[in-house]
């Protein structure tokens, strides 16, 4: 007997409503009609979408794209949402709404400055020792009229006396001739911008003193904060003083300046010279560097002042990581006792009345107060407002219920309970905070003291001394982190509760200071997002963030924002969004949420109503839209089991207690892990991190780095292993057993890992109680690799002994160093465990009893690269995901970590199991040679036992006889309302549209059906397969009017024998390419001439146009033996 292919896979039969994918919805322009409504929700229904994301983006337009305007807030807002969830109901689809109007974050119109996101803002003033300062004393930054003070505070100048370039006004020049002269003044917008290697210089007419260096920026700008600083006596010889370090910066980062300390240095010139050589490649976690690596300043000031290293992002006011400060010796320290609290010197009117001390010659006097950072929920449109403080509980219950609770009363109870269940809170697009009316109760309650006297570390004045000053701002994070996950997050988790609503959220980093972690094990259902075609966007860590912290802390549901794109080139279909979708699948996404769903309230305009351009165009004038159903269930079936059972990993990666944290990207662990990752990849990743040249890429119109660590170069990158990133909140209650580190929430690993100094932790961040929580699960057993020696303690309440103790107990001792397979590793025993001292050179973990889960070779027997993989288990079963990430076959041999549990193959693609003909049980493993197409994937599945070591009765995939090609002539018909000729067309063999004379075939975008027929002789329990050959980009297949299926990826192939006749039989296929031939083509014609309607925006120009229609060659197959 043949292979047979079987048919309604027996573990997915039974329907899982949470593995069908949703969709972002998203309501444009104040544009939106009923009878739009309910197209969109019917042709979501009939493609198997069970849910939609509500979200009206933008107000209306200018003139309006649709009447009648319907502007959010208004009643008849409300009246059409309420149709929506009516409709909605009709049809079986579920909703979800968000915070607020728009995506992100959380704000509105009754959130007034009061109740917003706060910032500290402060002002500065000197005076003489022993003088009476009775004046106005200068009020800091106010939003729309509002400041509150904290506290004005005094103290003895560090330094003696302030001199900075705010006073002494320094000559301006450059390099290049250009006009920099504005750089030295404040409160303006020009830049001093250039493409070239150049320098500025500032010159001073005695020398000047500077222990630091602030610089301002309009935008984001990487090369502002590496310029090198080069100083001289006579403006002809000059020194370099090295390079200033740009902090680890995520996006939003404008919102305030960097100072950097500098040794100190008194000179007459001072330049600073930009070269951007050697620039490192952008990455989530240092956005600016990204794009193109010019420079755009907007100040340079210097100053005499000792100020604490990048301490804007130290105080939580924008999400950075700068290294800690290392040039100010403790004698220019301002001590505690010194800071003298005036605060009742002030009265209603700013007026301070007080006298200096004459014990210094020039006190500082810092107010220090509050007010509304200004940010807003920018994608709104009639509902824009200021984002809500996110540490006041009660102003965040008064946003859910503004929004989302005037959503449940216009429902009323019935109708939202069927139907609207879901709140979801988007990516955090609103910036940091780090004040709140409720700030100064909550850090006292939290760490233990009043932070009064040391508030002018916020404006970067080191207290008590550097180290003291930086576990100041380390409290003042972890606070931050705290209210943030405490008073918004689990607040907004009761409200959702108490309404009967599932609680999703995204990622909040690189935006928001804090645990990029903690959050997830509070909302039901984790995050994170994956970009299409979009390196610039692209979100791995995101993606990272919502993948461990659902692992750590035993959320099954992992969702997925998927295929959001930039910029829409129009040229996507299911064919080329595969490896990505897989390549997610693999790290262990197990939901679809696809970007975007965009609401079109036309019926006769297509493709309509868009994102403004972003995608993925995924919606009911999909050309492909009807076919697409196939690429939907396909994802329904893989989520199915991916949804089963637990994750496997054998590594428990440890972020550090640096804030903000978040999970830790695999290039950060090459250094700590070299053996592992291997020496080609070693070697290709000191190249990348070197960026010769700064060589860039442009994808869909977009320029950037094209050295970023890109997630598709960093697939299967432990080779074998898999891994979880870890907080301390999951750390304290784990436990040993059984060999593992486990969980509260049931996730277990082999081996822990604190890595050597990273981006996100260089200053190697941790707390005695994490360190002795390490120290005990490694006396209990486990095993642990330990990166560098922490120097720093964090906190100002951090207990020094116990620090010392555990880090001593840890990190000293005598240290072994023997060799294993030809790669030496230093370890000592503590207890019944081992720590083990990174970097770790031997290339696996197997002699610590830390087998490989996965193992592949290609033909040749060498390790075999792109192979994507994921395992789960369950009780009964072991299940792998396997996906080729190559546009090509491979044959391919497996060796699974399972030997006691029969194996079997299931494709999700066609819904097909296959019965394994040829597999070997040796050494702990399952080896099976697998045949994955082009892009293609499968599940292997272990289940029931079995004694068997060994089958060879065949190949594991099924073998085809070509019994004939069909090359007669085709018959076409295009549809005439997309452009394509009235009358069918006659083909006497298979051609590519885009190169067919006719324009109104060469420009064509949609579905056309192609004819043909064709004679068999048909035999007994015989299976045939019709192969299409190449396809451009979707097709469905009728023989003799009984559908045989849809085909969307390699191989495009169908089994037709329950179809099939003797004789005669007729053969219809329907091919759908997508939307980017007509766009171009439209664009020849005149406008009333055009086909399309679209409110995004033409980006085709140049572009070729793209390969369509059935391209072949058609062959009938016979399965064999």
């Amino acid at each position: 007997m043949p292979l047979q292919a079987q048919t309604l896979a027996p573990h997915i039969q039974k329907i899982n409503h949470e593995a069908k994918p949703w969709v972002f919805w998203y309501w444009m322009h104040a544009s939106f009609s009923k009878e739009g409504i309910t197209a969109d929700l019917k042709a979501m229904k009939e493609a198997g979408i069970a849910g939609a994301y509500i979200a009206p983006i933008k107000g209306k337009t200018n003139p309006p794209l649709y009447e009648p305007v319907i502007e959010t807030l208004t009643p008849a807002w409300w009246d059409i949402f309420k149709f929506a969830l009516e409709e909605a109901k009709r049809f079986d689809i579920k909703i979800a709404l968000l915070p607020n109007d728009g995506f992100a974050t959380a704000g509105g119109p009754w959130i007034t400055p009061q109740l917003s996101m706060q910032k500290v803002v402060y002002s500065t003033t000197t005076v003489k020792g022993g003088s009476l300062f009775n004046t106005t004393l200068k009020q800091p930054e106010a939003y729309q009229n509002y400041y509150q003070d904290i506290a004005v505070l005094a103290f003895p100048t560090p330094g003696g006396k302030t001199q900075s370039t705010q006073e002494i006004k320094p000559f301006i020049s450059t390099s290049n001739g250009q006009d920099a002269s504005f750089l030295a003044e404040t409160g303006h917008k020009r830049n001093f911008g250039s493409n070239e290697p150049c320098w500025i210089q500032y010159a001073f007419d005695k020398p000047f003193l500077c222990r630091s260096i602030k610089i301002s920026v309009n935008n984001f700008n990487h090369q502002s904060n590496r310029l090198w600083v080069e100083v001289s006596d006579d403006g002809k010889n000059f020194r370099s003083l090295g390079r200033l370090q740009a902090p680890r910066t995520g996006w939003l980062d404008w919102d305030a300046p960097v100072t950097h300390e500098i040794e100190p240095v008194s000179a007459k010139y001072f330049r600073f010279v930009y070269n951007p050589e050697g620039t490192e490649p952008g990455a989530e976690d240092l956005d600016a560097a990204k794009w193109k690596q010019s420079l755009k300043i907007n100040g340079i000031e210097l100053s005499s002042l000792p100020k604490i290293h990048q301490f804007e992002g130290k105080s939580g006011l924008v999400w950075r990581v700068g290294e800690h400060t290392k040039t100010i010796p403790d004698d220019l320290a301002i001590p505690i006792a010194t800071v003298l609290n005036i605060s009742d010197k002030l009265d209603a009117r700013g007026n301070l009345k007080w006298t200096a001390p004459k014990t210094n010659a020039e006190w500082t006097i810092i107010r220090i107060g509050h007010t509304s950072t200004g940010h807003k929920n920018e994608t709104a449109g009639a509902g824009k407002g200021l984002e809500v403080d996110k540490f006041n509980p009660e102003a965040v219950k008064l946003q859910f219920d503004k929004w989302y609770g005037e959503a449940l009363r216009v429902a009323g109870a019935d109708l939202a309970k069927q139907v609207l269940g879901v709140f979801h809170v988007d990516s955090w697009e609103c910036g940091s905070q780090n004040w709140s009316p409720v700030f100064m109760a909550e850090f006292q309650k939290r760490r233990g003291y009043d932070p009064t006297l040391f508030l002018p570390t916020l404006a970067g004045f080191p207290l008590a001394s550097p180290a003291k000053a930086e576990q100041f701002l380390y409290d003042m994070r972890k606070t931050i982190a705290e209210l943030m996950h405490d008073n918004f997050f689990v607040t907004l988790k009761n409200l959702a509760q108490q309404h009967g609503a599932i609680f999703t959220a995204e990622t909040t980093a690189p935006v928001m200071m804090g645990d990029g972690l903690k959050h997830f094990g509070t909302v039901d259902v984790p995050m994170g997002e994956f970009w299409a075609k979009s390196p610039s966007h692209d979100k791995p860590n995101d993606m990272l963030d919502a993948i461990s912290g659902a692992h750590i802390y035993g959320k099954n549901i992992i969702q997925a924002e998927a295929f959001t794109t930039v910029r829409m080139e129009w040229d996507e279909h299911p064919g080329n969004l595969k490896t990505l979708q897989d390549r997610n699948y693999a790290l262990g996404v197990n939901k679809l949420v696809y970007h975007v769903y965009v609401h079109n309230p036309w019926l006769d305009r297509k493709p309509g109503m868009t994102l403004d351009g972003v995608g993925l165009y995924f919606q009911r004038d999909q050309t492909w839209w009807e076919q697409g159903k196939e690429w939907v269930a396909y994802a329904e079936r893989c989520q199915s089991l991916l949804q089963q059972g637990k994750p496997v990993a054998d590594l428990a990666v440890f972020v550090g207690e640096e804030y903000p944290s978040r999970a830790i990207l695999p290039d950060r662990l090459v250094n700590t892990l070299p053996g592992i990752f291997g020496d080609e990849r070693v070697a290709a990743e000191a190249q990348r991190m070197a960026n010769k040249a700064l060589p860039t890429q442009k994808v869909a119109g977009v320029t950037t780095s094209a050295n970023m660590a890109q997630p598709e170069r960093w697939i299967n990158p432990l080779r074998g292993y898999a891994y979880d990133s870890f907080n301390a909140d999951v750390l304290q209650l784990a436990s040993f057993k059984n060999g593992k580190v486990v969980f509260a929430s049931g996730a277990e690993y082999r081996i822990l890992v604190l890595p050597l100094k990273h981006q996100l932790n260089p200053n190697q961040y941790y707390t005695e109680t994490s360190l002795a929580k390490i120290l005990e699960l490694v006396n209990a057993g486990a095993l642990c690799i330990i990166g560098d020696k922490p120097q720093f303690k964090t906190g100002l309440k951090a207990d020094e002994k116990l620090f010392n103790h555990v880090v001593e107990a840890i990190w000293g001792g005598t240290f072994e160093n023997i060799k294993v397979a030809g790669s030496y590793y230093e370890f000592k025993n503590s207890g019944k465990g081992k720590f083990i001292k990174a970097p770790f050179l031997p290339q696996d973990f197997s002699f610590l009893g830390a087998h490989q889960d996965v193992l592949v070779k290609d033909t040749n027997g060498k390790e075999a690269p792109a192979i994507a993989w994921n395992h789960r288990k369950t009780a009964t079963k072991d299940i792998y995901f396997i996906a080729n990430q190559l546009d090509k076959e491979r044959n391919l041999s497996f060796a699974f970590s399972v030997s006691d549990k029969q194996a079997r193959l299931y494709d999700a693609v066609s819904d097909t199991n296959i019965p394994l003909k040829q597999y070997q049980v040796k050494d702990g493993y399952t080896h099976i040679s697998i045949k994955l197409p082009a892009n293609g994937s499968l599940f292997v599945i272990f289940e029931g036992s079995s004694s068997l070591k060994e089958i060879n009765k065949g190949f594991n995939y099924i073998q085809y006889q070509n019994l004939k090609n069909i090359s007669t002539a085709w018959k076409v018909k295009f549809n005439q309302s997309h452009g394509g000729p009235a009358e069918s067309i006659m083909l006497d063999s298979l051609q590519d549209w885009s190169t067919h004379s006719n324009p109104q075939i060469k420009y064509y975008s949609g579905t056309a059906t192609y004819n043909n027929s064709f004679t068999h002789k048909a035999s007994k329990n015989e299976e045939i397969w019709l192969d299409l050959g190449e396809v451009a980009n979707i097709a469905s297949v009728k023989v003799n009017g009984i559908d045989c299926g849809i085909v969307w990826t390699p191989p495009y192939r169908v089994n037709i024998s329950k179809a099939l006749k003797k004789g005669q039989n007729q053969l219809e296929i329907k091919v759908s390419n997508t939307w980017a031939n007509r766009l171009i083509g439209d664009q020849l014609l005149p406008e009333d001439k055009r086909i399309t309607k679209t409110t995004a925006p033409f980006r085709l120009e140049g572009k070729a146009l793209n390969k369509a229609g059935l391209l072949g060659t058609v062959s009938l197959l016979k399965v064999i033996e």
